[in-house]
């Protein structure tokens, strides 16, 4: 309760008129003269209601004005203006460090010339401080890469986690003197940048690709990534990730191409990449086949109607149509169920269970197919579920997985009734030539027309949605090139058993073991013209003695890394010469996931035996996001161990996924993907908006994105600075599988900056010119519990990230710096301390100095991983211990615990009881409105060791509590007048108010305060009790408003409370 809120009772007088009617009644008025006065009086009855609404206004305008002068005074009050870094520092320089610190901490002061003055000195190099790399001990090299972001955008919240944490790690390992390369590089990202490129040269150009060809298509994608791409660039370095640049690599450069090449090369020599006919997933609008990340699984509750790209009306879906087939040469019939019934076109036979009674007797028999007229088969199969539907099912192995598997198992015929482009194939009879999803609609009329069909219900279902063309996906068997996993899945799932790769946190090794286990053969073939062209030939030999082969058979392909190679494969193959060998390279590119998968050993030059590969080859670790745990890190691991017989790194650290405050996944419609730039620079909701409308959503989206922006940030975003965005995104990490990441939180720690600041600030003025820093701190004597304590919380600070930094625990390491900066170090060692400095005991203040330097120079050091430029900033501005100590924070040995044996849990453990003695003072003075007015306390205790305690810690709670005397009782009441909290069942505070406040005021305020509440109560229990309240209130109001009660209770006891006491000081 705080006792400042005064109650402003405003009055509303209106004008009172009387109307006192004169007249005799026995005197007759004539109709004109009560006409007239009857006109006179309207007029005056509506003179006096427009002076009173005029009256009005103008009262409404004056509060206004005074509202708006009011807000526009706060406004202006709170404005700060921005300090900037305007010193002429060349790019490469080292900062002007000389000059005073600002008053305030700013983000963009702070930022400022750092990074490029780190970037030169080379800093980040893993030879910085070496003649050579060449024999370094493996155990003391750090390597890792970073996951190569798609060249075609900008990064979002979900990149900046990783780079948070992956350059956190790494300057945390390059402190503790470990050789550290932290690998940059971009993925080209075949499809997404195809997409991209396609969209951009019709804008601009009204051309398709074909339109243009294949070469010069791929010139104009190189353009846009020579354009585009170094924005990715520029947001890393603006997040301070300390990368060495000159390793910088893309997936399409020059050394990783011919990789590439040697890696398909080689597995397609032993087999594991082979040719054939299989079932993938396929984009109609693509045309292409895609990778299972690109396929999202929209999850429908039933019958919905979903936009589908070429279709002007939305198409239905989450239905399950039953039909029958007629049995052959019976009058009998088995009724079927699918979601998608145009696929009937294409059934090849009706699968029942072997066990299922009811279709015994038809087992072996055929049905008639409706459109075709021509038998398939029924067939028994222990893949089908008895009790689904009517427990018989269609048969598609050209359009359905399991479908597929079913009709491999059976020695089906596989019907492709839909073509590249989703229209209906010649099977499909007199429904050639119809869209796919036109041709469902036609097939359920034609079977109702043959009184076939059977009903339609709701169905829950999942329908795969092609990521980048919104597209269906659409199962099709194609020749492609596939690798065979069954080896590698199974050698990665043993590295992990074996314990020689560990994942971290170990809840993903079942994902682990539950995808590699089950994993199929992997489609590699990608039907685009951006990406790595697959380097094998298919052999037309001429001569007649060489049959002419098929495009499925492995026999007629040869790989090479060039054409001339792959002529001499292709004759020595056919024991021909070269001349008679006509070589086709195949038109299709490799998945962008097969240039990825080599990534860890291609950034080094292989298959070149490279200083590089030796050194940094495997690497110690890799960190991403739990999302691609298959897609990629198994990739990696598969890849690296068929291909070198090593595991690419020793650990893997997944982190969690980040999404918004309200826990929703991240997404362009919904307006809450953001740059971190953003978060870091702060944007108006203007700037927001301005985004989306340049970017390449449907208009509606872009509405509906705008109104979730506005919802979730009315006011823009605020200016949080590159160290704050970093902090928060490690804290974060506690959360487990999500993210909810909330901005707000974001600019606390920003505030958070801002106490670094403050302090560090104090600091060069409390420690002055003058003073003498020893070359290695020791005790001397004169420190006083509190800064003894200090340095035993800065002890356990160390010790916390000692501990943490090899588990990934950067929730407590965080937390643990967190505190010690904050709540121990600014909210009470720097307060004691000021009084000591102003003693004139020079040997005393001295100490302290040199007590309240260590605290600085070692708090800066173990955020430095997380913090780099604020920290850089301070350090920069704090004397050293000797000279020739190292030019930057970046490069300074990381505190360990050994330097720092301060650790004293029982003064922990006092000071904890003492501070707490403070909180409650603090919490009572400002119940009482005490800022500027000092007053006595009395601690009121029965207990020998709290009085030996308080006694020995007066001063320090009288300085932070800014009393006037601190006095300790002992079985002796204290005197009357006095406000009481409870610290323990030891001990009572007591905080004189008697002559200090003004009582009878107070309490006026108090009670008008307490009948304000009791009328808010009881509004709010006579809503409570309403006959209808529990069934027609929502639960998260009746939530609220249970409450609101508890709360208004609760405020209402601690009034009376303070009204008694006030009572007792008069």
């Amino acid at each position: 309760m705080s006792s400042n809120v005064t109650e402003n009772v405003a009055a509303a007088a209106g004008d009172t008129t009387t109307s006192d009617v004169a007249g005799d009644a026995s005197v007759v008025k004539s109709a004109a003269q009560l006409k007239k006065e009857a006109k006179q009086k309207a007029k005056e009855e509506k003179m006096r209601k427009f002076n009173e609404k005029k009256q009005k206004q103008d009262a409404m305008k004056e509060s206004a004005e005074g509202k708006e002068k009011k807000e526009k005074k706060k406004k202006e009050k709170k404005e700060v203006t921005v300090t900037v870094y305007d010193a002429k520092t060349k790019p490469g320089e080292r900062k002007d460090t000389v000059c005073q610190l600002p008053d305030s901490y700013s983000p963009v002061y702070v930022e400022a010339a750092w990074y490029e003055w780190w970037e030169k000195m080379g800093f980040f190099k893993p030879e910085y401080g070496r003649e050579c790399l060449e024999n370094v001990d493996p155990k003391d090299v750090f390597m890792i890469c970073i996951p190569p972001p798609n060249v075609t955008g900008s990064l979002h919240l979900g990149h900046a986690l990783t780079n948070a944490i992956e350059d956190a790690l790494t300057r945390w390992n390059r402190m503790k003197g470990k050789v550290c390369l932290w690998n940059p590089g971009c993925d080209h990202a075949g499809i997404a940048t195809q997409v991209v490129v396609e969209k951009r040269l019709w804008r601009e150009k009204g051309l398709t690709r074909h339109d243009i060809g294949r070469e010069k298509f791929v010139e104009e994608a190189w353009k846009w990534k020579n354009d585009k791409g170094g924005r990715i660039y520029d947001q890393l370095r603006k997040l301070g990730s300390s990368f060495d640049w000159d390793r910088e690599c893309f997936t399409m450069d020059p050394k990783l191409s011919r990789a590439v090449s040697e890696s398909f090369v080689r597995l397609h020599a032993d087999g594991t990449i082979y040719r054939s006919n299989r079932l993938i997933n396929w984009s109609c609008t693509l045309k292409s086949a895609i990778s299972d990340i690109e396929v999202e699984k929209r999850e429908l509750p039933g019958k919905t109607l979903l936009s589908v790209p070429g279709y002007e009306d939305k198409i239905e879906f989450g239905v399950l149509i039953e039909f029958a087939y007629k049995v052959e040469n019976s009058d009998e019939e088995i009724v079927v169920a699918t979601t998608r019934i145009e696929t009937m076109l294409g059934d090849t036979a009706v699968a029942v269970h072997p066990e299922d009674a009811r279709y015994k007797h038809l087992q072996g028999k055929n049905v008639i197919h409706p459109f075709r007229n021509e038998p398939i088969p029924i067939i028994a199969d222990d893949f089908v579920d008895m009790n689904f539907g009517t427990g018989a099912v269609k048969i598609t192995p050209a359009h359905d997985p399991n479908d597929y598997d079913c009709g491999k198992r059976n020695n089906l015929s596989f019907l492709q009734m839909i073509d590249d482009e989703g229209n209906i194939t010649e099977i499909g009879q007199q429904f050639k030539g119809m869209k796919r999803f036109l041709a469902r609609k036609a097939v359920l009329e034609s079977l109702k027309e043959m009184n076939l069909y059977r009903g339609t219900k709701d169905n829950p279902m999942v329908v795969p949605i092609c990521s980048r063309s919104k597209d269906i996906v659409e199962p099709l068997v194609k020749s492609q090139w596939f690798v065979n996993c069954t080896e590698m899945a199974a050698a990665a799932v043993k590295a992990v058993e074996d314990g020689d790769l560990e994942i971290i946190p170990d809840m993903h090794i079942k994902t682990w073991n539950q995808w590699l286990k089950n994993s199929r053969d992997w489609c590699i073939s990608r039907q685009l013209w951006w990406g790595h062209r697959i380097p094998a030939y298919f052999v037309t030999v001429n001569d007649s003695s060489v049959p002419r082969g098929e495009d499925t058979d492995n026999n007629y392909w040869v790989s090479a890394t060039t054409r001339e190679e792959a002529l001499e494969k292709a004759a020595t193959r056919f024991n021909v010469s070269k001349e008679k060998i006509q070589l086709e390279q195949d038109e299709d590119v490799l998945d962008t996931w097969f240039s990825s998968g080599i990534f860890p050993f291609s950034i080094f030059g292989w298959p070149d035996q490279t200083l590089d590969l030796k050194t940094f080859y495997p690497g110690a670790l890799l960190e991403t996001g739990h999302d691609i745990l298959f897609f990629w890190v198994a990739r990696m691991v598969m890849m690296s161990l068929k291909l070198n017989g090593v595991l690419p790194f020793k650990q893997v650290y997944l982190h969690a996924m980040v999404r918004d405050a309200h826990g929703r996944k991240m997404s362009k419609s919904l307006g809450n993907v953001i740059d971190p730039v953003d978060v870091i620079k702060g944007i108006t909701l203007e700037g927001l908006h301005k985004i989306l409308e340049q970017g390449n959503l449907d208009p509606k989206e872009v509405q509906r994105a705008k109104d979730g922006q506005k919802s979730d940030y009315p006011n823009g975003i605020p200016e949080c600075g590159t160290d704050a965005l970093r902090f928060a995104l490690c804290a974060y990490t506690a959360q487990g599988r999500d993210i909810n990441l909330d901005v707000m939180r974001v600019l606390g720690y920003r505030h958070f900056c801002n106490k670094m600041w403050n302090a560090t600030r104090f600091a060069t003025i409390t420690l002055g010119d003058n003073f003498k820093l020893k070359a290695k701190f020791e005790l001397c004597g004169l420190e006083g519990p509190m800064d003894l304590w200090i340095l035993s919380r800065l002890s356990n600070a160390v010790q916390v990230c000692e501990v943490g930094w090899p588990l990934f625990d950067f929730s407590s390491i965080t937390t643990a710096i967190h505190h010690f900066w904050q709540y121990e170090l600014c909210d009470y060692y720097l307060e004691y301390m000021k009084p000591v400095v102003q003693s004139g005991d020079e040997a005393r203040v001295d100490s302290v100095r040199q007590v309240l330097y260590t605290c600085l120079d070692i708090g800066l050091r173990l955020i430095s991983p997380f913090m780099p430029f604020i920290s850089e900033e301070l350090f920069q501005r704090l004397p050293r211990r000797t000279a020739g100590e190292s030019p930057s924070i970046c490069i300074t040995r990381y505190p360990e615990t050994k330097d720092c044996p301060f650790s004293n849990e029982k003064l922990d453990t006092d000071v904890e009881f003492v501070q707490s003695v403070i909180k409650q003072i603090r919490s009572l003075r400002a119940d009482y409105n005490l800022v500027k007015t000092k007053a006595d306390v009395y601690l009121e205790t029965s207990d020998e060791d709290v009085v030996t305690l308080v006694k020995e810690f007066t001063d320090t709670i009288k300085t932070l509590t800014y009393s006037s005397n601190v006095k300790t009782l002992i079985n002796e009441q204290p005197p009357v007048g006095c406000a009481m909290m409870t610290v323990s069942d030891k001990c009572q505070i007591h905080l004189m108010l008697k002559g200090i406040v003004d009582v009878g005021k107070e309490i006026g305020k108090l009670e008008q305060k307490k009948q304000r509440l009791m009328e808010q109560n009881t509004k709010l229990q006579e809503t409570m009790a309403k006959a209808d309240y529990e069934s027609k209130v929502p639960e998260k109001v009746r939530k609220t408003n249970s409450e609101k009660m508890l709360q208004t209770e609760n405020e209402l006891k601690k009034i009376e409370e303070a009204i008694r006491t006030f009572k007792l000081a008069e």
